[in-house]
């Protein structure tokens, strides 16, 4: 008797290990996993320039896994429902699995999915592969949503343990005959300019990177990661961001992998539990949260009255601030970091959009759609709660009068100035004590490093004293606003 076949949808789960959609399907009998390029359906926020690289890269991997398990992966142009519905007819399949995405435009795709099928008589399932806690599932005492990350994260850390991660299936059941499929090099996701080199030598996409960089992160990093992870100078971070987006390693897969290490080292519950590695987790929960109960923020700012702060258009300014010539050199090795590698160090990410928003006071929903074009780890719910905490206009925010300092946060973070020696070059024979304010170094000190202001290293386009004192003036007038 014939085994019944599934259909497996590969969305963000580009992973065999700890994918409750593969395996529920696998119970079930011979299955068709499937990738269907569909980013008008993700509008206005569909895949940027270095998340479409970072595609590309995870799908052939994924298909590469696939066939050593004795299956392959079948790959669709959308729309996805007639794409969908075409699969079914070609393979005789009668149900269809799929782990759940939290983006509005996704679900809102994915709820018609379902009901459309589900009325063709199919079996439809769907599972929770992306995150700890299902964003619905963690309320107040008001039984509303959290807008504060330490509620939050305590509420979480009082929920039952996540369930231990599902081993990648040994083999893969194959259908009688399978469907035609195109060519991955057709859904054109590498970029036409040779602008990848440098994210092809930064990072390995796939199920096997993303374990690799787990495992050099614990046995590496994690001890000193509360000393180290504000230092953009050293590898002092799990760099797992991208393949957590792309679903390449899930949640649960890094929390047991955690337990389990210190088990093995014999330490206390709570020395992991309550680690500042782990609440980076929270804070990804925290964001997912935020996106699913508020989906208008990647847009328009939490707090309405936001709406009508006064920012500035300045293309010229936000052009330097884009290609990392601020003058400024811990934004500027920032910005040219992430154009060259599609990533950039969190406390740099910090900086950088701070001085954006409060700086050049140009709108943090210009940094976001920037990031979200550069970013190979560019997660919506990420970048929107990253940006409106910077410009105090979302939840859990930063207060108005942060302004970060570049120069004094620079000096704090890369004391040596190696991480702007690396990006910046043109500054690297500075020495130490000038490297992060080159504009106030005596021109003997420029002459002798072959610094010439204006040409070999830009000018500080904007003052920082007295931006700072407009911007406080300008988000103190918000808070009123707000506030009254």
């Amino acid at each position: 008797m014939r085994r019944p076949v599934s259909i497996v949808w590969f969305r963000q789960d580009f992973r065999l290990a700890d994918n409750p959609a593969l395996v529920a399907a696998v119970n079930r009998g011979a299955i068709i996993p499937v990738f269907i390029h569909a980013p008008e359906e993700e509008a206005p926020w569909p895949p940027g320039s270095a998340s479409k690289w970072w595609l590309h890269q995870s799908l052939a991997a994924l298909a590469a896994r696939l066939r050593e398990r004795g299956s392959r992966l079948v790959i669709r142009r959308g729309p996805t429902l007639e794409s969908l519905r075409a699969l079914v007819k070609e393979t005789g399949a009668t149900a269809v699995f799929w782990n759940r995405r939290y983006e509005p435009a996704v679900m809102a795709r994915d709820a018609k999915v379902n009901a459309a099928l589900r009325g063709e008589g199919l079996k439809v399932e769907s599972f929770n592969a992306a995150l700890l806690h299902e964003p619905w599932m963690i309320r107040n005492q008001s039984d509303k949503p959290f807008q504060v990350f330490t509620p939050f994260w305590k509420n979480c850390r009082n929920e039952p343990a996540p369930a231990e991660p599902l081993p990648a299936p040994k083999k893969i059941p194959a259908p009688a005959k399978w469907p035609r499929s195109l060519a991955l090099d057709e859904l054109g996701l590498e970029p036409k300019i040779n602008w990848s080199g440098g994210l092809r030598a930064a990072w390995q996409p796939g199920e096997a990177g993303a374990t690799a960089n787990l495992r050099r992160f614990l046995a590496r990093a994690f001890d000193d990661y509360t000393g180290q992870r504000n230092r953009p100078d050293v590898i002092g971070t799990s760099r797992l961001s991208p393949h957590l987006h792309f679903g390449e390693i899930g949640p649960r897969q890094v929390w047991h992998d955690l337990r389990r290490l210190a088990a093995k080292r014999g330490l206390p519950v709570a020395q992991w539990r309550d680690s500042q590695f782990l609440a980076e987790l929270g804070w990804r929960e925290f964001a997912h949260h935020l996106l699913f109960h508020f989906p208008h923020t990647p847009a328009e700012p939490l707090r309405p009255a936001f709406k009508k702060f006064p920012w500035r258009k300045n293309p010229a300014r936000l052009r330097a601030w884009q290609t990392g010539r601020t003058g400024y050199p811990v934004v500027d090795a920032g910005m040219r970091e992430l154009w060259a590698t599609g990533w950039m160090h969190n406390r740099v990410r910090m900086i950088a959009a701070s001085f954006l928003v409060k700086d050049l006071l140009i709108s943090w929903s210009e940094g976001a759609r920037w990031f979200w074009d550069t970013l190979v780890d560019a997660d919506l719910a990420q970048n929107t709660l990253g940006w409106q905490w910077t410009a105090g206009c979302g939840a859990d925010a930063a207060p108005y009068f942060r302004v970060f300092n570049p120069i004094r946060q620079g000096e704090k973070f890369d004391p040596q100035g190696n991480y702007v020696r690396k990006w910046c070059p043109e500054l690297a024979k500075l020495p130490d004590e000038w490297i992060h304010q080159p504009h106030l170094a005596p021109r003997e000190i420029l002459s002798a490093a072959r610094i010439r202001p204006g040409r070999t290293y830009p000018e500080p386009i904007v003052n920082h004293a007295p931006a700072r004192e407009a911007a406080l003036k300008a988000f103190a007038r918000a808070k009123d606003v707000v506030s009254g």
